[in-house]
């Protein structure tokens, strides 16, 4: 078991110290690049530093490759076939996640609602799965419910993979545009699928995870409210990505499928807008919320009905926090689940 290697700690360390110690920098930047966006739940819309993914992605890295440097000059195998397939899928993984993080950044410079076409994402990002694809990822055979266990050959690397891939990545990016929703959702989602990983015996997927996992929780708090800097696309695709990659992997469609409720709850929600409604908040002088819209078109306008149900004034930690609970309680159902069966 790799883990009772000390060393590879420096693998999550390694990320999470990258990103607190350029992040300052990159900010300073970006900002003097123009890299800014306006905080849109904020009553003086202020300007803040863009595309913070960069860093978090390069952490993510850097962190991945020092422990495959690791895994490859310090522990000893037995199976060495066993461990450059398994590098293999990890290099794999890496290329498809920064070929994604590539397109999302390509987004982010060409600016908000002026760059890449709602249509030619989920494409462009089915192109970034390709690495994933011709190495055969994964685990061909599927458990679905009320069918049971189907095995479905070469249709799971061909037609599973980019779909899953390019899903995961869209979808993150919906739930988004609250100081800290995306880097605290991909923490929580990844901390999860991460810990079922090394459980399920797939401890190298488990390290790649929490590379990432603490490259998001430095980034979080220059994200927070108040936040200093966004993450852009940049980060969100790359995370939805990852979150993909580690269900493929370590054979955890299912509970990826389960912790992305809020994911799906979002797509209902937008579809009802017809994809047109935004989900920022109308913001009052004292920076309390309301709803934009007399229908609730995103999850983050739901959280704000909610909340008002509960207490006069809701502020923008109030929204993220409460789905921030509502990501945890679906992981505490999920392993409540898994305990029972």
């Amino acid at each position: 078991m790799i883990f009772q290697y000390p060393i590879i700690l420096l693998s999550f360390t390694l990320s999470l110290i990258f990103v607190s110690f350029l992040m300052p920098h990159w900010i300073k930047r970006a900002k003097k690049a123009g890299l800014i966006g306006k905080d849109m739940n904020k009553p003086d819309k202020r300007e803040v530093a863009e595309l913070g993914g960069i860093i978090v992605l390069f952490a993510f890295i850097l962190g991945t490759l020092f422990y495959i440097a690791v895994d490859t000059f310090f522990i000893e195998h037995t199976n060495l076939t066993s461990l450059l397939g398994r590098d293999l899928t990890i290099m794999a993984a890496l290329a498809t996640i920064l070929l994604v993080g590539i397109i999302g950044m390509v987004d982010d410079i060409l600016g908000w609602k002026i760059g890449l076409r709602q249509m030619q994402k989920p494409f462009l990002v089915l192109f970034a799965s390709l690495p994933m694809v011709v190495v055969n990822a994964g685990h061909s055979t599927l458990a679905l419910p009320l069918i049971g266990q189907i095995n479905i050959g070469v249709l799971f690397p061909l037609l599973v993979v980019p779909i899953a891939i390019s899903a995961a990545a869209n979808g993150f990016n919906m739930l988004a545009g609250y100081n800290g929703l995306e880097a605290g959702m991909g923490t929580i989602i990844l901390s999860i699928l991460s810990f079922l990983a090394w459980k399920n015996n797939n401890p190298h997927i488990a390290v790649m995870g929490l590379c990432m996992v603490f490259a998001l929780i430095a980034f979080y708090y220059f994200n927070k409210f108040p936040a200093k800097v966004f993450p852009g696309n940049t980060l969100t695709y790359s995370v939805g990505a990852m979150v993909a990659v580690l269900a493929i992997t370590a054979n955890l469609e299912r509970a990826a499928l389960f912790l992305f409720i809020p994911y799906f709850i979002e797509l209902i929600l937008k579809a009802r807008g017809k994809m047109q409604k935004e989900s920022f908040a109308k913001v009052n002088e004292d920076g309390s919320l309301e709803t934009p819209y007399n229908k609730v078109y995103g999850l983050e306008h739901l959280s704000i009905k909610l909340l008002k149900k509960i207490k006069n004034k809701v502020y923008e930690k109030d929204v993220v926090y409460s789905i921030f609970a509502f990501e945890i309680l679906l992981g505490i159902i999920y392993f409540g689940f898994k305990a029972v069966v």
